[in-house]
């Protein structure tokens, strides 16, 4: 067998995949030192940093390497009051690249792991081996299942410190998968690990011969990367730009493509039942044929319509314009939600006056005492589920594809400050 020749070993690295993965757990549950496991085993270290942590970590008078410095430099900035609401960390294998967004473990700072889930296709949670699942764990997976998160990995940290105990790893494992059975999420994968030591992060280890399933960075690498979900949906495209050039009659709608495809000739819906067909598709390198789910592009369509920065074209179906809607909201200030309260709504490129209609339920999932049903309000990193109404019809459907439709912010009309992410539910009138 003739071996690969450098340059189409090249272009094989070129082409692998990406996952996008978020980070999630506890307090001192060992997430710094299990990022900095990942980083370190698939040597995506640089030489300079790594003598930096040896020093470091034999100055004070550590074992080995300290892994949590290589990500320490993050909590130092917050410590000085630098605001960081998720680090994003980049490393490789032979078979993917991958982009890690490690996200802060106390209970305060759930925003920003809906921030750093809304994104990832993956999920590590990891939960100490000596405390199993709880509160967090169930705050986290239930954020996880309301983003739409298909895969969930809980990485049973510190598994060392309970002398490798299989019985102890079994509880925590039927625990865990009662819980993600409650909140529908499908097949959860379990693993141990000690981050520290480096036991099925990214090797195998002989500590636990009763675990016979893949580490971490196995299953990171084998998970299929989801692409389709958007292109799965009916074509969605939010107007951000209107261009004009008077000299050649030039005009196009240009964004990016929410979800769908689009191909010259294709009938378009527009606003107020109106219906044309794409002239022309235009972007940075020139025109193309078709465009699909993430491209920016420049619609040019065949009849001249009306058409403004916030309005919507579809093809294949479109939404139903409404005023009213329920929807589920993450409170991103202090500043709390409460009924009857202004705001102004941002949803695909339209930015409108709304108000709080009702705040009907705060989801409960600190403790058994069950949803708050007659909630006066939602406060910073609560979830619930509300009524909302806007000043003007809108083209709103329910979330889907991981935001390719249906999710929104809801920004205070005085200061600007984001008050609130929500994601649609059903339609109203």
């Amino acid at each position: 067998m003739t071996a690969p020749t450098t340059a189409s070993a090249a272009a094989a690295l070129a082409d692998r995949e990406t996952l996008r993965l978020c980070t999630a757990g506890s307090v001192d549950d060992g997430k710094s030192t299990f990022v900095g496991r990942l980083l370190h085993d698939t040597k995506s270290v640089l030489a300079d940093q790594l003598a930096s942590v040896e020093r470091t970590s034999a100055d004070r008078g550590f074992e080995g390497l300290d892994l949590s410095l290589l990500v320490d430099g993050l909590r130092a900035e917050r410590e000085q009051g630098i605001t960081i609401d998720v680090a994003y960390r980049y490393f490789a294998t032979d078979k993917r690249t991958f982009i890690l967004a490690d996200t802060p473990g106390h209970v305060q700072y759930t925003r920003n792991t809906v921030t750093g889930m809304s994104t990832s296709q993956v999920v590590v949670l990891l939960v100490d081996a000596r405390n199993g699942v709880v509160e967090q764990t169930v705050r986290h997976l239930t954020v996880a299942k309301l983003l739409g998160v298909r895969t969930v990995i809980l990485a049973v940290n510190k598994i060392d410190l309970v002398d490798y105990s299989q019985e102890r790893f079994d509880e925590i494992k039927a625990d865990f998968d009662a819980k993600a059975a409650e909140l529908g999420i499908e097949e959860p994968h379990v693993v141990p690990i000690s981050a520290l030591k480096g036991d099925n992060v990214a090797e195998r280890s002989d500590a636990t011969p009763w675990y016979t399933g893949p580490t971490v960075l196995e299953l990171l690498e084998t998970i299929p990367v989801q692409h389709g979900r958007a292109d799965d949906l009916d074509f969605r495209f939010n107007i951000q730009v209107v261009l004009r050039e008077h000299a050649s009659d030039y005009r196009a709608y240009a964004g990016r493509v929410n979800a769908g495809s689009i191909a010259v000739g294709d009938e378009i819906l527009a606003p107020y039942g109106r219906t044309t067909t794409v002239a022309g598709i235009d972007t940075a390198d020139g025109p193309v044929d078709s465009a699909h789910a993430g491209d920016s592009i420049a619609l040019r369509l065949a009849d001249e319509i009306d058409l403004t920065r916030g309005d919507l074209l579809a093809a294949g179906s479109r939404p139903e314009d409404v005023r009213e809607f329920e929807a589920t909201v993450v409170g991103l200030t202090e500043k709390e939600l409460r009924a009857g309260q202004a705001a102004k709504l941002r949803i695909g490129t339209a930015f409108v006056r709304a108000r709080i209609a009702s705040v009907d339920r705060v989801l409960d999932i600190d403790g058994p005492a069950g949803d708050d049903t007659s909630p006066e309000a939602v406060a910073l990193n609560e979830i619930a589920h509300v009524t909302i109404q806007t000043a003007d019809e809108l083209p709103i459907e329910p979330y889907a594809a991981r935001g390719a439709v249906g999710d929104f912010l809801l920004v205070d009309q005085s200061s600007g400050n984001t008050l609130a992410a929500g994601l649609v539910g059903k339609r109203l009138r």
